[in-house]
């Protein structure tokens, strides 16, 4: 910076004539961003009015897909066995599986595993209308 000030304002010999200089320089630089705000058309306000305000609500669609996402759920999970609609609501219930396999009377915790994954599929295979 300082070697461009000496080699461009060579002229100037008093530190009192960078102040007027500086000022200047600041002017240009505000002016230049000016034109620029009027060249992309950034200086014209907007109305409040013309603004499209969100909804607050759900959107329709969406809440209706999302009921029907439940009922079809609520729908397969009643057609699960006993003992998968207990896994699942226990689980529900913030459960790890090692005090599951314990409700559950299971022999080990393996055995819940292999529950979890059969009902899970059973679930999915519900859910997506194949047969069994």
């Amino acid at each position: 910076m300082l070697i461009v000030l000496h080699e461009k304002y060579a002229h100037l010999d008093r530190i009192e004539d960078l102040l007027p200089l500086s000022l200047q320089i600041v002017r240009f630089k505000i002016m230049a961003a000016r034109r620029k705000m009027m060249r992309r058309g950034e200086n014209q306000p907007v109305s409040v009015d013309d603004l499209p305000l969100a909804d607050p609500a759900p959107d329709p669609e969406q809440e209706n897909e999302r009921r029907e996402r439940v009922e079809r759920l609520a729908a397969s999970i009643a057609r699960l066995g006993d003992r998968c609609r207990e896994l699942f609501r226990l689980k529900l219930l913030g459960m790890s599986f090692g005090e599951i396999r314990e409700e559950m009377n299971a022999a080990s915790i393996n055995t819940v595993y292999t529950w979890d994954l059969r009902c899970r599929e059973q679930l999915k295979v519900l859910l997506e209308g194949r047969p069994n």
